[in-house]
């Protein structure tokens, strides 16, 4: 009787609609943030520590890492502010008021959320877009970002010595010691990886618990949602198929 409960809790309905949740500008900016933080965290773990030995008198290992990540700091810049553009042009699930709990219906869910991963609670509050918990944390993380950036480019400045940089970026540096800057921008790099490894787990572990193709849907933009909790957002299932 138990196990048949929780089969019938956590299996789909047949009539379980198929709803097209996060849109294609969407996916790929979360996809290249991804691949950027990617590669900006291995050339700047070398540049921090070069552990590449240089076999020929011509290799310039140095300057290819360092190139590799300014390129790649300033493809995050723009994936960045392509997201958040989608903030206001995005569908009801990219836009900015996901990621803040006004309502009272998302902080009693992040509230259920809490309870969730503290083992209060068996099964997490269902979401058509991303639930107020996580919302919150990208938030957290998109701060994160803002910081990165503003301290990556202050020691690009200090090195470019460009004055329409300087013009936009220099104020920092008179604020901040570049030596702490320097702290500052490479401590965050683990908060990246400590994100990075939670959010992997929770998302392997809601896509499990809640069978409505989370996993997939970051892929393909498509997650399985009842008509019922369709009905609670507001949305009818004829606008929201794809």
């Amino acid at each position: 009787m138990a196990s048949g409960t929780v089969n019938a809790r956590i299996r789909p309905e047949a009539s379980w609609v198929r709803v097209y949740v996060w849109q294609l500008p969407v996916r790929l900016a979360h996809w290249i943030l991804v691949g950027c933080l990617v590669v900006l965290s291995f050339t700047g773990i070398y540049i921090h520590n070069p552990f590449i030995v240089a076999v020929s008198d011509r290799s310039w290992v140095m300057g290819t890492m360092r190139f590799i990540h300014v390129m790649s700091g300033f493809v995050l810049i723009s994936a960045l502010i392509w997201r958040f553009y989608w903030f206001f042009a995005g569908n009801r699930w990219a836009r900015w008021d996901q990621f803040v709990p006004f309502t009272k219906e998302r902080r009693s869910a992040m509230k259920n959320m809490m309870e969730y991963y503290g083992f209060l609670r068996w099964w997490p509050a269902p979401q058509v877009g991303h639930n107020p918990l996580a919302g919150a944390a990208y938030c957290a993380v998109f701060g994160l970002l803002i910081i990165e950036i503003l301290t990556g480019l202050a020691l690009f400045d200090n090195i470019l010595g460009n004055r329409v940089l300087h013009s936009f970026i220099g104020w920092l540096t008179l604020l901040i010691n570049l030596q702490y800057l320097r702290m500052i921008h490479f401590g965050i790099m683990f908060l990246f990886g400590a994100f990075l490894i939670h959010h992997v787990y929770s998302a392997i572990l809601i896509s499990k618990e809640e069978r409505s193709g989370l996993m997939d849907s970051i892929f393909t933009g498509y997650k399985y949602i009842s008509p019922a909790r369709l009905s609670r957002e507001g949305v009818g299932e004829r606008v929201e198929r794809h």
